[in-house]
């Protein structure tokens, strides 16, 4: 630990989620105080428990529909009256269709509910917005020197590779794909970044974008194989993999950075 995000307070969304423990974990380590905020109380109830009685002093956790936003401006309040006052914020949520968890929402383009479309960019997109929108303008309003991280991805920078879900012995219009929406808000994140890097760009709120490339979860064997073929380092990434990136963008060693995106992708964009 190097205390470079030292009693400063940083929001983490979606923090009930792998990398989202992991974000929170890596401020923590830094010194900083964690707000971990999801609409799921249970994983954040785990996560806080497993913590050591004197890091547990730095973790906050928080029920909150980050797509309502009056429940986050009542987060904001609450954190203001326990004398908590946000410099940092990481826009981590959103919903990602995965090998390992959730390929029941692996839905072709034919066939994606428009229902489904909103849900998703409700939570990767506007919620994005509405967090950034209540904590950036408390951050400037109150000029306090702040950084934001949105979390896109790789596939905020390349197409899905569709034949890494293929299934032997289905036929190409039936076989599950990586939805389309996820590859939008990914994009749409990075486009939000250099907005509002630009709006906030004299009033001392930094705003910078995050691409994880793939991350070893538990994924099937014969998947990882043909995934590692599509990454020049040949392997997913650790899940602590992205702690020193997050946390130079968080900290003031990043202080002249704005705007950008800071790829983690072992290379697999570049080829």
């Amino acid at each position: 630990m190097s205390n470079r995000l030292a009693g400063r307070v940083i929001v983490v969304t979606g923090a009930g989620g792998l990398l989202g423990k992991e974000h929170s974990t890596a401020i923590i380590n830094e010194g900083g105080i964690v707000v971990m905020v999801d609409v799921n109380m249970q994983p954040l109830r785990i996560f806080y428990e497993s913590l050591p009685v004197e890091l547990q002093k730095r973790c906050h956790i928080s029920e909150c529909d980050i797509t309502n936003e009056k429940e986050v401006e009542a987060l904001l309040n609450s954190l203001l009256d326990q004398d908590l006052h946000p410099s940092g914020l990481v826009n981590n949520a959103a919903i990602n269709p995965s090998v390992e968890k959730n390929t029941s929402r692996f839905t072709r383009l034919e066939n994606l509910s428009i229902r489904d479309w909103d849900f998703e960019i409700s939570v990767g997109l506007t919620g994005a917005l509405i967090c950034s929108r209540v904590f950036g303008i408390y951050m400037v309003e109150n000029k306090i020197t702040g950084s934001i991280v949105n979390i896109s991805s790789d596939h905020g920078l390349i197409s899905p590779n569709q034949s890494l879900y293929a299934i032997p012995g289905i036929a190409p219009e039936k076989q599950s794909v990586k939805p389309v929406t996820y590859s939008v808000i990914k994009h749409a994140i990075i486009g939000l970044t250099k907005y509002l890097a630009t709006y906030w760009a004299t009033d001392g709120v930094r705003v910078n974008s995050l691409c994880p490339g793939g991350v070893l979860n538990g994924q099937p064997e014969e998947f990882l194989a043909k995934f590692n073929l599509e990454v020049p380092m040949n392997r997913a990434a650790l899940p602590t993999e992205f702690r020193g990136a997050l946390i130079f963008m968080l900290s003031e060693e990043s202080s002249y950075m704005t705007g950008s995106t800071v790829v983690v992708d072992g290379g697999r964009s570049i080829w």
